[in-house]
């Protein structure tokens, strides 16, 4: 028989059950709102901890070398690179560029492959209180010789490697007369007008400068340019403060990252993902960074397992070639604890987390020169983010500063009420991410003011406020989580609707045969907005059959609505990307449907043979002559 401080007991536990399960009738979702306000905290009070310390990046390497002078740093072609002999030549960098004699947060551009001297030299800049403008490697002709222009850079540093050398000497001479280092070659090898930038170090020596030499570095103050990899124009380079450099550094402080942890980077360190998000929280925590000078996906878990790597950090274009490969007994041999990254799409997030045992991938949607980021910690497949009503009343600082607004593609600006404010967007709704911008703002991009102003909308919701234009549509569902839709202008209209490209995309991807797939509009004569077209390669290069036109029409009418159902598709061997594996659209926009003009096979939608048919001039000129 129970005591009746026994019956109290149950029955405050019976009301406590009770309430839970009510609760999580009401709110679904609430234990992934507590997971989520939890994780986040913790980038805040890093930060808040870091900026309070009055230290920089550098100077919290500086204290890793003191501390752990031994530990592994980088690993770089089963090269082992110690805290201590990273630091030592990041002395020699520093010694070398006090000799310039340069103005304090002057600009040094670097071109340099992802290897260990990509780290030092950026570290011995920093040192010497100078802003590193991160070139993408990649670059030849005009846009190098843009990007190298718009540096403003008092020196030049270019790494190791015949290309980037002969790369650089095409567009020498439309350069101002500046200080060109070469590295990997002694000065007998260079042509004239540049300077072994070996031969240099090697007269400085290994010893610290003293912290007074950098006195003049703010948070404010420039640390590195990173240039944005836009699908269309030339690269423009982002800002990066002290202050957003340590704000990005704390990320990983959201899945408990330290200094026992390994990270995995083959993406190009110009690129934000693996400079910002790896290197700069690996400088942080006094990790250990794994550079591979290119994506290697017959590598990828090789390299994993040989150096006990637990973070990996994915584009997921990448984890799509990496798929691709026959499947092996080794696969799920490896400490991964954790993906990081952004691009994910839901059917390769599912086939690669259980067929490589990944326990928690997270997906991240963000901008170089961004003032915001959303990350989905809770594994909801496809998601890159959550954003509830409880999260913003729990953390009014943090999530009440990403706004989702609604956005009109026609006109390409955000809807306004009648006050003129903007309007957020309700559960089931798409719009246009907006984060507000910091007081100690001065600017996105180096350069042109004009290409920061546009990305800045006005009277967003208060006469004056301002806040920073991601140009990405996001997409809310009923339960408050966030997905990726498009970049604007990747939205078309077709038949009075919005067609999402990513959508399309989406639904086609799950056909076993498509390899890759790119959604885009193209103007058809006479007729209003964008007819859909999608480029598709297939699985092994086959050949394209009757069933593959036949599956892949029965899907777009199954799982499509009428307006977004692809016109055309174009068949293509190879896909054009930029070097963080977006596709470009520009030139199959341009292209459209011209079959005097295309070489690959193109397909229209045949709804009387209940396929898609071959296009040729004859059923072009038909088509054009419909009402479609």
């Amino acid at each position: 028989m129970p005591t009746p401080k026994e019956i109290a007991f149950g029955a405050l536990a019976g009301t406590a059950t009770t309430a839970l399960v009510a609760w999580r009738m009401l709110v679904p979702y609430l234990a992934d709102d507590i997971a989520t306000i939890r994780r986040a905290r913790q980038v805040p009070k890093l930060t808040a901890e870091t900026m309070l310390s009055g230290k920089f990046l550098v100077d919290i390497f500086e204290d890793h070398v003191a501390r752990n002078p031994k530990k592994t740093f980088i690993i770089h072609e089963e090269k082992m690179y110690s805290y201590e002999i990273v630091n030592d030549m990041a002395n020699r960098v520093a010694n070398l560029a006090l000799t310039w004699n340069l103005a304090p947060n002057a600009t040094v551009a670097t071109m340099i492959y992802n290897e260990a001297a990509f780290v030092w030299t950026l570290l011995g800049l920093l040192k010497a209180g100078l802003s590193d403008a991160i070139i993408n490697y990649h670059l030849t002709a005009k846009p190098l010789l843009y990007s190298l222009n718009v540096s403003d850079a008092k020196v030049i540093i270019i790494g190791a490697g015949d290309e980037l050398l002969e790369s650089f000497m095409e567009i020498r001479e439309g350069l101002p007369a500046v200080a060109v280092y070469v590295q990997g070659k002694a000065q007998g090898c260079l042509p004239p007008d540049t300077l072994s930038f070996d031969d240099a170090i090697l007269r400085t020596l290994p010893v610290n400068l003293c912290r007074s030499a950098r006195s003049h570095v703010k948070l404010t103050s420039p640390m590195c340019f990173i240039y944005t990899s836009g699908t269309t124009g030339l690269p423009k380079p982002a800002i990066i403060n002290h202050a957003k450099s340590i704000w990005t550094s704390a990320i990983y402080a959201m899945f408990d990252f330290s200094s026992s942890d390994v990270v995995y980077v083959v993406t190009p360190l110009y690129h934000s993902a693996a400079t910002l998000l790896c290197l700069f929280n690996v400088l942080n925590q006094g990790a250990t960074i794994v550079l591979r000078k290119t994506f290697s996906a017959s590598h990828f878990f090789e390299d994993c397992r040989l150096y006990d790597v637990t973070v990996l950090q994915y584009i997921g274009e990448l984890l799509r070639y990496i798929l691709s490969l026959p499947e092996t007994p080794l696969d799920s041999v490896h400490k991964i604890r954790v993906a990081f990254g952004n691009g994910l799409r839901p059917d390769i997030w599912t086939e690669f987390q259980k067929r490589f045992n990944i326990p928690w991938i997270i997906e991240m949607f963000g901008a170089t020169e961004g003032t915001g980021v959303l990350v989905n910690t809770t594994q909801k497949v496809g998601a890159c983010g959550r954003l509830s009503p409880l999260m913003r009343l729990a953390s009014k600082d943090q999530f009440n500063d990403i706004h989702i607004i609604r956005y009109d593609p026609i006109e390409d600006s955000p809807i306004r009420d009648k006050a003129g404010h903007c309007i957020k967007i309700q559960p089931g709704e798409q719009g246009l991410i907006v984060t507000p911008i910091p007081e100690t703002y001065t600017g996105f991009y180096k350069g042109d003011k004009t290409l920061s102003e546009k990305k800045i909308i006005r009277n967003v919701f208060k006469d004056g406020d301002k806040y920073f234009n991601f140009g990405d549509l996001l997409y809310m569902d009923k339960d408050y989580y966030i997905y990726f839709r498009d970049r604007v202008g990747d939205t078309f209209r077709w038949k009075g609707e919005n067609v999402s490209t990513r959508e399309v995309c989406d639904v086609i991807s799950t056909l076993d045969f498509v390899q890759d797939v790119n959604v885009y509009g193209v103007q058809i004569t006479g007729t209003e907005g964008r007819a859909g077209m999608a480029a598709l390669s297939v699985k092994d290069n086959k050949d394209v059959t009757p069933s593959m036109l036949q599956s892949l029409y029965r899907l777009c009418q199954k799982d499509l609505p009428n307006y977004a159902r692809p016109i055309f598709i174009r068949f293509q061997k190879t896909f054009i990307v930029t070097q963080t594996m977006k596709h470009r659209k520009l030139e199959l926009v341009e292209e459209g449907f011209d079959v005097d003009r295309i070489k690959d096979p193109m397909y229209y939608i045949d709804n009387d043979k209940k396929t898609y048919s071959r296009l040729t001039q004859s059923s072009k000129e038909r088509i054009i002559n419909s009402r479609l």
